[in-house]
């Protein structure tokens, strides 16, 4: 953790923890920051707009971070879910910003459109943040946080079917692990 990184306090352990993982990041300028209401989705990692116009080596990020997320018809809030799993969505968002650090200004607004536009692209880039995190280590967390959603009993069908659509599935996850550690 760096200056260049704006966290809230109540939530400072967990997210130095996710950054330990990413040393590249140290550098980075990334604001952490809770936002009321994400659709779709719990956390949000992106280049803050002034960043379109800067070198790569000099933009900034932003992780929005929703106060709450909804599990069947009862609201939680982000601050309060377990630390680990915690640790596995600001792990999978550091993938998204390692992942737009690797793109010309060009791309990443083209990036941008298609993410917005197309379905597939949406399964590229969500499985390339988690890639990310798995490569840097993070596969404990980012399994956790997969079963935490997969296998609990209160989160809604039509949410596990999403997390099973756009993200690596627990058994490609190792498969990666086995593949980095060269076990295969």
């Amino acid at each position: 953790m760096s200056a260049q990184h704006k966290i809230p306090e109540d939530i400072r352990p967990n997210v130095k923890t996710a950054l330990a993982y990413y040393p590249q990041l140290k550098n980075t300028s990334i604001e952490f920051r809770f936002k009321k209401n994400i659709k779709k989705s719990t956390m949000q990692a992106r280049p803050t707009f002034g960043s379109f116009f800067k070198s790569r080596k000099n933009r900034n990020y932003v992780i929005l971070i929703s106060e709450k997320f909804q599990i069947a018809d009862k609201e939680f809030l982000t601050r309060h879910i377990p630390d680990a799993i915690f640790i596995g969505w600001i792990g999978h968002e550091l993938g998204h910003i390692m992942d737009y650090q690797n793109r010309s200004k060009l791309n990443l607004i083209w990036f941008g459109l298609k993410y917005l536009l197309s379905q597939n692209h949406i399964v590229e880039a969500e499985r390339a943040a988690d890639s990310f995190a798995v490569a840097h280590g993070m596969e404990d967390y980012i399994l956790k946080t997969k079963d935490f959603i997969l296998n609990n009993a209160d989160i809604t069908q039509s949410y596990k079917d999403r997390i099973k659509k756009y993200y690596l599935s627990p058994e490609e996850i190792m498969e990666l692990v086995e593949h980095r550690d060269g076990l295969e």
